[in-house]
């Protein structure tokens, strides 16, 4: 009886174990086909972009063939909040730009690049506060190293550029050097030039730049031609169609069908926009207007691709309403800094692709009137400077 009783008293025991195990079981299955699933799309993505076309040659490619995905400023969605595959893929496009950068510079040095030193803005464009910058850096470690860097260390890219100052000055002076890029403003005060090295005496900077006057001359331009205040449209709406460089929002807007109803002309005409390549067509012809209105008065965009014989006039006065919203940022930034500074700059130095815009000098000028205005190469004048910083690693 003992042995029976004994017996009985066991099998809930090993009902309980067999019941936990069955568990352990099924979750071990479950991740091992969740493990495999994220295998499978990481190998997908990876041979996709192996066939991924760069540059102004991907712009081409996809406007001409009408298909595919297009990624514009990767760099700009480093710090916003990222799917699981759009962080996958960011990683991959950087990796793949830095692989291609390794590899050319092996062949050119003869030997196996495995440093770089890579510029950084002083603040990243973020929807996370501090942690979007660090999440920025990760996802460039992480491409670095995919791409085979051992070692990498980032510079700040105004200081870069003050470097790139100052191998090319003779005199020691005092330089505020302005960097203004297409999602940043940064500014670093230097002493540089002479035998001495130079010495940085701090850096600012703020996640503001060109496609922030982008976004405002299309939305006061050319979205009025979509109904924006002229139709109960919502006003996001406008905007997710013109931030092109937001993967998610394009995604959102072409995937809306909501402008069945919208009254002629406006529906038919968002209608068009939603057609794969659209809104890359309608964000160059913004941008054309930007620069050519920047020494011309007037600035015809053709808009056959939304619907036959529509145009758009933007003049110079337009330009300079639109551009009003950065350059309050950009001035209030250089007023702090010239609170901070004390002594004045000798020397302004200005880089980066908005420096080219005559009220960008302007407003540099106006906050430093005695300082001699100094306009770098727009595009090299950051790359040099790291050039220079990766020499003396």
């Amino acid at each position: 009886m003992r042995s029976a009783r004994a017996e009985q008293s066991r099998n809930p025991g090993q009902a309980r174990r067999s019941d936990i195990e069955l568990r352990r079981d099924a979750v071990r299955a479950v991740r091992r086909q969740w493990l495999e699933r994220q295998v499978r799309e990481a190998r997908a993505s990876a041979a996709s972009l192996q066939n991924a076309v760069y540059g102004e040659e991907a712009v081409e490619a996809y406007l001409a063939e009408g298909f595919g995905n297009l990624v514009q400023s990767p760099k700009s969605m480093l710090g916003y909040q990222l799917a699981p595959h759009v962080r996958q893929t960011i990683v991959g496009i950087a990796g793949y730009i830095l692989e291609h950068i390794r590899l050319s510079a092996s062949q050119q040095f003869g030997a196996n690049v495995r440093a770089a030193v890579l510029g950084r803005p002083v603040q990243f464009r973020s929807s996370m506060g501090a942690a979007g910058g660090d999440q920025a850096l990760e996802i460039l470690r992480e491409a670095a190293a995919s791409a085979g860097f051992d070692q990498v260390d980032f510079l700040e890219e105004p200081v870069a550029a003050a470097l790139g100052h100052h191998a090319g000055s003779a005199q020691r002076h005092r330089a505020l050097v302005v960097d203004i890029g297409g999602g940043t403003s940064d500014i670093t005060l230097a002493e540089v030039g002479g035998a001495q090295a130079p010495r940085v005496l701090g850096s600012w900077g703020i996640a503001r730049g060109g496609v922030d006057v982008d976004l405002a001359l299309s939305l006061s331009r050319f979205m009025p031609l979509f109904g924006k205040g002229a139709t109960r449209v919502p006003a996001h709406h406008f905007v997710e169609a013109a931030t092109v460089h937001d993967v998610i929002r394009q995604r959102d807007f072409q995937r809306r069908d909501a402008y069945r109803e919208v009254p002629e002309p406006f529906g038919p005409r968002l209608i068009a926009l939603q057609d794969t390549g659209n809104t890359t067509r309608l964000s160059r012809a913004v941008e054309a207007a930007k620069i050519e209105l920047s020494s011309h008065e007037r600035n015809r965009a053709a808009l056959d691709y939304i619907e036959t014989g529509l145009t758009q006039d933007v003049l110079a006065p337009d330009l300079s309403a639109a551009a009003e919203g950065f350059l309050g940022f950009l001035t209030e930034l250089l007023g702090e800094v010239a609170a901070q500074i004390g002594e004045p700059p000798q020397v302004v130095f200005l880089t980066g692709g908005m420096s080219r815009a005559p009220y960008v000098r302007a407003a540099a000028q106006r906050c430093f009137p005695d300082a001699q205005l100094v306009a770098g190469d727009p595009s090299l004048g950051v790359v040099s400077g790291l050039a220079f910083a990766a020499a003396e690693k």
